[in-house]
């Protein structure tokens, strides 16, 4: 029986679920292999993925028992155990289409990065998070690139340092998500996030995702070009004659 479950609706919205409530959707090494492998499965054709779990929990971090086990790894299977691991977040990373996160419950160590690495993630009041791994010795090494990015280097190490617990209003506070609402309205503003993002066309939205990874950190005088050539490509393509036609006209685009 598979640790995750993937559904692709009419609307291609794929909706990868993780399916260890039991374990509180604790990473181990079959449910790293399985969301692996649901994500490079998906169509690139796909407009959105929303990314969920079951239970009260979204994802408690490093599964106990794994964890046992791992104590008497040596260097070289602690290497290729956290290459998989990192071989994860980066396929969700380099998803071409928006990536939305419901967090219901608590997003633990590498279940906040989970929380970090998705382009949109909205919480429940009832969630938490933290970055807990210094409090047993290790380091938040695999997510950190995705996390810093998300909330920046000083709110990174003030929760990678302290490992403290804190709640969805911080976590709104900070950027690691971007709506938090009452646990009986997240489904709906999950919902209204995918409804905005198929409004656009699919083209545009994930050259728009891709915009931002291109132009981050980088000086104008780098990226001028680049831009202009994105917006004149994007007017003369198929899609923004469409929708620029579409505004013209005041009829629906055709996507």
């Amino acid at each position: 029986m598979t640790a995750v479950r993937s559904e692709v609706d009419a609307r291609r919205v794929v909706r990868i679920t993780l399916d260890r409530p039991e374990r509180k959707n604790a990473f181990d090494a079959e449910l790293i292999a399985d969301l692996t492998s649901a994500i490079l499965g998906i169509d690139p054709a796909a407009r959105a993925v929303v990314l969920q779990s079951e239970g009260d929990t979204f994802c408690a971090g490093a599964d106990i028992d794994w964890m046992r086990g791992m104590a008497d790894f040596s260097l070289e299977e602690n290497v290729a155990d956290s290459r998989a691991l990192a071989g994860m977040f980066r396929a969700i990373h380099d998803l071409p289409m928006p990536v939305v996160a419901r967090v219901q419950g608590a997003a633990i160590g590498g279940g906040a990065g989970l929380v970090a690495v998705t382009d949109i993630a909205v919480a429940s009041t009832a969630a938490t998070f933290a970055f807990t791994e210094t409090r047993l010795g290790i380091l938040p090494a695999v997510v950190s690139p995705y996390v810093v990015r998300k909330i920046g280097p000083a709110h990174a190490t003030a929760l990678f340092v302290t490992g403290l617990r804190f709640d969805a209003l911080r976590a709104l506070e900070i950027g690691l998500v971007e709506a938090v609402e009452e646990p009986a309205a997240l489904d709906a503003r999950v919902d209204s996030l995918v409804a905005a993002i198929l409004a656009g066309g699919g083209q545009a939205v994930s050259a728009a995702k891709r915009l931002v990874r291109d132009v981050e950190g980088r000086g104008l005088d780098e990226v001028t070009e680049l831009t202009v050539e994105r917006i004149a490509r994007a007017r003369v393509g198929g899609e923004g004659q469409e929708g620029m036609r579409a505004f013209l006209e005041k009829r629906e685009p055709n996507w």
